[in-house]
C-alpha cells in the first residue's frame, strides 16, 4: 500500500497557522477535505517530476507554500457553504482556485489556463479529487466569455498585462483577490484605480506575500 507524501494529520498542522490565524475567524478542514488535501499533493508530485508545475519539490514546503497561502485566502473570501462564481485566472497547479474548492465545496469554479499540459493536470485532477461545478478553460483569459463575482490571480508572469485582463473579468460589484508579493501590492492600486482597495492583509510564514482584495464598483 503506497503511503502518502504528507499523512492527513501532518497537513493539518501544517495548515493551521494559515487557517487560524487572525484576521477573521477561526476555521479547521474535516477529515475528508484534508484528505483530498493529499491526494491534490500526491497527483501534484507525480505530475512535477513530467512537467514543472512548481518550483518547490519538498512536499511539506509546497502544503505551506501553495496550500496554506490558498486556505488563508479562501479563509478570506469565502464562507465554507458559498455558492459564488469564481474563476481563477492562469491557474497552473491550481493555486488558489481548487483550494478554495475544496474549502467551500458549492463555489461554482472555472480555472483558466493556457498551457495545454497544465490544463491536462487540473483535468485529472479534478477527475481524481471527485470534484463537482469545476470547469477548466483551456485558452487564454481574453478569450473567456464571462464574468465572476469572485477573481483570483496568484504567481503570474507580466503582473501589469495579467492584472488588467483579470479586471475585465470581475463582474458589477465583484471582488479581485489577489495574492502577490508586497511590491506589486502597493503598486496595484495605482495600475488598477477604478476599483477600492482596503489594506493587504500579511501571510502568515511570509515576510514579502500578502492577499489583496478589490473590489469592482457596481455601476
Amino acid at each position: 500500500m503506497k503511503l502518502p507524501a504528507v499523512d492527513p494529520v501532518r497537513i493539518a498542522e501544517l495548515l493551521a497557522p494559515f487557517l487560524q490565524s487572525p484576521p477573521g475567524p477561526p476555521a479547521s478542514l474535516n477529515g475528508a477535505q484534508l484528505e483530498q488535501v493529499s491526494a491534490y499533493l500526491d497527483l501534484l508530485l507525480r505530475w512535477n517530476a513530467r512537467i514543472n508545475l512548481t518550483a518547490v519539490r519538498d512536499p511539506e514546503g509546497m502544503v505551506t507554500r501553495h496550500f496554506g497561502e490558498s486556505f488563508f485566502a479562501a479563509r478570506q473570501l469565502v464562507a465554507a457553504e458559498s455558492r459564488l462564481g469564481a474563476l481563477d485566472l492562469g491557474s497552473g497547479a491550481g493555486f488558489p482556485g481548487l483550494p478554495l474548492k475544496i474549502f467551500a465545496p458549492a463555489l461554482a469554479l472555472t480555472l483558466i489556463e493556457s498551457s495545454q499540459k497544465k490544463a491536462a493536470f487540473l483535468k485529472e485532477l479534478v477527475r481524481t479529487l471527485a470534484l463537482t461545478g469545476v470547469d477548466v478553460f483551456v485558452g487564454r483569459a481574453e478569450a473567456f466569455p464571462a464574468t465572476a463575482d469572485l477573481v483570483t490571480l496568484r504567481a503570474v508572469e507580466r503582473y501589469e498585462r495579467a492584472l488588467g485582463m483579470a479586471a475585465h473579468l470581475v463582474s458589477s460589484g465583484g471582488r479581485l483577490a489577489l495574492l502577490i508579493g508586497s511590491t506589486q501590492g502597493a503598486r496595484t492600486p495605482q495600475l488598477l484605480p477604478a476599483f477600492v482597495w482596503p489594506a493587504p492583509i500579511a501571510i502568515p510564514q511570509a515576510s514579502a506575500r500578502v492577499l489583496l482584495v478589490g473590489t469592482n464598483p457596481p455601476g
